[in-house]
């Protein structure tokens, strides 16, 4: 019997260190959205491009498991930072009400696909070629946006996209960490992806919601 829940037990311990990663990750980007206070108007536009870049180095570096720690909460700060921005806007013009709306939405639809991908017995490794498409595909309509501002319309289907995706990112992403072995070098790179799940499901959550509190 030992032989059979050694792994087991091994790979639960290092879920629980994911789990910890991405707790120290979203509190890193409450930092960096602490910092975002104080960074001038002017800075966003370039930190922004270089958290792009970041995360596109991030899809050359996981093939070689190259993501470490420092990656992580490096990339995580300037996520805070540039996330500022958007959580002022609609602090401003929605409210405080829409914006913890939002982040409540975003814990309860995180849990419940995590518990979806956890406990279906299917492998959902097929959903990642269209996931990864798809993913891409907004990555680049989010840098034309950066020069280009979308229509109000325009934004609000994004953001259904959006929320679609990351809900079915945070489900497809804890099916195969439960079919994985993982190792502690793995942490840093499934931490990450928990937090961009989340990050951005709170962003497109909160701009459809914004969006919803304008009628």
């Amino acid at each position: 019997m030992s032989s059979y829940t050694i792994p087991e037990v091994s790979n639960h311990n290092q879920m629980n260190a994911v789990l910890r990663a991405f707790a120290m990750s979203l509190g890193v980007a409450l930092v960096g959205m602490g910092v975002g206070t104080v960074v001038p108007p002017a800075l966003f536009l370039p930190l922004a491009v270089l958290e792009i870049l970041l995360l596109v180095g991030a899809f050359f570096l996981r093939k070689r498991k190259a993501v470490g720690y420092t990656f992580l909460y490096v990339f995580t700060f300037l996520s805070g930072i540039t996330t500022y921005p958007i959580v002022s806007y609609y602090l401003m013009t929605s409210g405080a009400q829409v914006v913890l709306g939002a982040l409540a939405s975003t814990f309860v639809v995180f849990f419940a696909m995590a518990v979806a991908g956890t406990k279906t017995k299917k492998d959902l490794s097929f959903l990642s070629g269209l996931l990864l498409t798809v993913l891409l595909a907004l990555l680049t309509l989010s840098i034309m946006n950066l020069f280009w501002p979308f229509s109000s319309t325009a934004m609000f289907v994004y953001s259904i996209i959006g929320t679609v995706l990351f809900s079915l990112y945070v489900m497809y992403d804890f099916n195969q960490m439960k079919r994985m072995t993982i190792t502690s070098d793995m942490v840093p790179l499934l931490a990450l992806n928990l937090y961009l799940d989340f990050v951005n499901l709170f962003i497109n959550l909160l701009r459809l919601i914004g969006f919803l509190s304008e009628d």
